[in-house]
């Protein structure tokens, strides 16, 4: 099991998460964080540190294309281990619909 950077990180993207990370498993992209299921340990520590609700293990429901599309864009992303500046209009994109075709041009994570 891993955990996964799901769809609500995009345009948001506050970094709390990388904060905790005791194996710096996190990727940035341009707008939003993956992990990399090969060097995250599991330990969950990182969930509660989400302001948006947007990190979850891999074995949870509807986390398969999640999963799929960590591994793909950690192998591309450079790694992170420092907390950055989340975007001045973070708040405005939390909870806003359809942000996965709008950053990516899908809507399954899996395809993107």
């Amino acid at each position: 099991m891993a955990y996964v950077v799901t769809e609500n990180c995009i345009r948001c993207k506050y970094m709390d998460c990388v904060a905790v990370c005791p194996v710096d498993c996190f990727h940035e992209g341009d707008t939003m964080l993956v992990i990399n299921p090969e060097v995250c340990i599991d330990c969950g520590v990182c969930t509660p540190e989400c302001p948006v609700g947007a990190i979850r293990p891999d074995v949870d429901d509807g986390m398969r294309g999640w999963a799929l599309f960590n591994a793909k864009y950690a192998s591309v992303w450079r790694p992170i281990s420092a907390k950055g500046v989340p975007p001045d209009d973070a708040s405005a994109w939390d909870g806003a619909p359809e942000k996965l075709k709008a950053a990516f041009g899908a809507s399954d994570p899996a395809l993107a």
